[in-house]
Parts: structure tokens; C-alpha cells; sequence
């Protein structure tokens, strides 16, 4: 069974989707109609923009969902037995099984990128990635830090566990990694603590926009961040995915349940290698790929 897997925000790069709007028809159409549904010409970004201009927070969520998306809808090859996607990916997932249309998840992706902007202003906060502890010493840490928003964010392989919370509070925590032995315990360059309580106004935002959207029953399953395992049922998808803001990707378990569930083969499409990475690590056996 082959699985597609989408990426998230950080796969970003100068230059992204040029080929694809050159060499496909049927590619330039929807970029172009992107660009009327965001009210901006984000392909000017994506094709032209410097890396600063890319990591604006309402530029990179749309462009990686678009150089995803537009992969998987015009290529000849694309055929899921089963999809995922890390975070902000998981919206083009839900394209990709069907579940929502190009300009519907679009939008989506559009409001959540504004809330998320949003929220990080109204909560200073930032994220830290934690390597060579086990999870559940990671979360043993994040609890002893008082007085401050301190959780796990992204499960994104053994070893590797992403925290979010105040800017004090991962400081703390990240002292608190190296003296428990972590390799390293390194404050990422983000604005936000995404996927934690302090995306609340964002989750709240984001809530309201997928309440009035129209959801279609899937072609397949879709492994969502929340709980990592397959889910078809439209309303429980609708409800992972108001969720998913304020909950911890758990990525490594959606991986290891897509390999219980027959996955051989991983096929990532976006931009980027993160994904094949990250998987390679949870199952050394698994087959991957990226699609063109």
C-alpha cells in the first residue's frame, strides 16, 4: 500500500512551484485562481520572493498547501491508499483524499495562517526542538515548568520531539533538556507557540471558518495529527481538524500506525525532504519517495 505524506510549514523555498506552473496547463490555472481567491498574486512570492518574504506567516502556509496540492492534482501518478499530513500539510491531505475542494481548504489555509499571525502577537511565544531524549522524559520536563505554557508540539520521530510555549518557558525548559542529557534543546526560529493552548484565539478563528465548509466523504483515509490514526467519518474529521491548532502533531504515531495498516511505501509530495526524513527514521524498512 503506498502512503502520501504532505509537509508542513518550514518546506518553503525561493523559487517554489515555477516548474510547475511553466510546464503544466493545467497548474498555471490554479495558481492563477489562487491568486484571485487570496487577493494577492502569491505567485510573485512563491516564483520571485526573497527567503524573508517566504516565511511571513499568511505567504508560507498558502504556498506550501499550493505546491502540494498542485503536485498531487496533476500528476498522472497519484493514486492514495492512505494520506497524512504533518501539521499544516494535513489540509492538503484533505484535498487529496477529497474531502475538500482546492478553493474551500484554500480559504481554510488563508484564515488559519491570518488567526495563527494573529495569535502570535496577542501571546509572545516560540518553539524549541529537543534531540536525544525519549518522549516521555520530554513531557516529564514540560510539566515541572511553573507559571509558564510549556508543552509538547510535534512527535515528529523518536528523538526528535518539538516543544511550544512563553518565550520564558521554553528558555527554562530548554535548560532543563541539557541538564537531563539531551543532545540539543534548540529554540527555533518561529513566531508562535503553535500546536499549544496559547493558539486558543487562533483555534476559535479557524473553528468557525471550517463550520461553515463543505466536507465530502473521503476516498480514503486520512491519519490525522491529533491521534494519529485513520479517520473517514466526516464529522470526526471536521472535529480533528478544529483540534489540530491547539494539540501536538503526533507524527511519529500517525506513521507508525500507517505501517501497521500495510503502508510499504511513502511518497511525499511538497516541497522539501523533511517528511521522507522523518519517516526513514520512525521505520527504517519503509520505501520512499517524492512525487513530481
Amino acid at each position: 500500500m503506498i502512503a502520501y505524506v504532505f509537509p508542513g510549514q518550514g518546506a518553503q523555498f525561493p523559487g517554489m512551484g515555477k516548474d510547475l506552473y511553466q510546464n503544466r496547463d493545467k497548474a498555471k490555472i490554479l495558481f492563477d485562481q489562487a491568486n484571485e481567491i487570496l487577493g494577492f498574486k502569491i505567485t510573485d512570492i512563491m516564483f520571485e520572493g526573497s527567503p524573508e518574504a517566504l516565511k511571513q506567516t499568511n505567504v508560507t502556509q498558502p504556498a506550501v498547501f499550493l505546491h502540494s496540492v498542485i503536485v498531487a492534482l496533476t500528476s498522472e501518478d497519484f493514486d492514495p491508499d492512505m494520506v497524512a499530513g504533518h501539521s499544516l500539510g494535513e489540509f492538503s491531505a484533505l484535498v487529496a483524499n477529497r474531502v475538500l475542494t482546492f478553493e474551500d481548504a484554500l480559504k481554510l489555509v488563508h484564515q488559519r495562517a491570518l488567526a495563527m499571525q494573529e495569535a502570535c502577537e496577542i501571546n509572545p511565544s516560540t518553539m524549541a526542538a529537543v534531540l536525544g531524549l525519549p518522549d516521555d522524559q520530554v513531557e516529564a520536563i514540560c510539566a515541572e515548568v511553573e507559571g509558564h505554557v510549556v508543552v509538547p508540539a510535534n512527535y515528529n520521530c523518536p528523538g526528535q520531539l518539538v516543544i511550544s510555549g512563553s518565550m520564558e518557558g521554553i528558555q527554562i525548559a530548554c535548560e532543563k533538556m541539557k541538564a537531563a542529557g539531551a543532545k540539543r534543546a534548540l529554540p527555533l526560529p518561529v513566531g508562535g507557540a503553535f500546536h499549544s493552548p496559547l493558539m486558543e484565539p487562533a483555534r476559535a478563528r479557524l473553528e468557525t471558518a471550517i463550520n461553515h465548509t463543505s466536507f465530502s466523504a473521503p476516498i480514503c483515509p486520512i491519519y490525522q495529527n491529533v491521534n494519529g490514526s485513520a479517520v473517514q467519518d466526516i464529522g470526526q474529521i471536521k472535529e480533528n481538524l478544529k483540534a489540530q491548532l491547539t494539540a501536538p502533531v503526533k507524527w511519529t504515531q500517525s506513521v507508525q500506525n500507517m505501517v501497521h495498516d500495510g503502508a510499504v511505501k511513502f511518497i511525499e509530495c511538497g516541497p522539501g525532504k523533511v517528511l521522507q526524513g522523518l519517516v526513514k527514521k520512525i521505520h527504517k524498512e519503509a520505501e520512499i519517495g517524492a512525487l513530481d
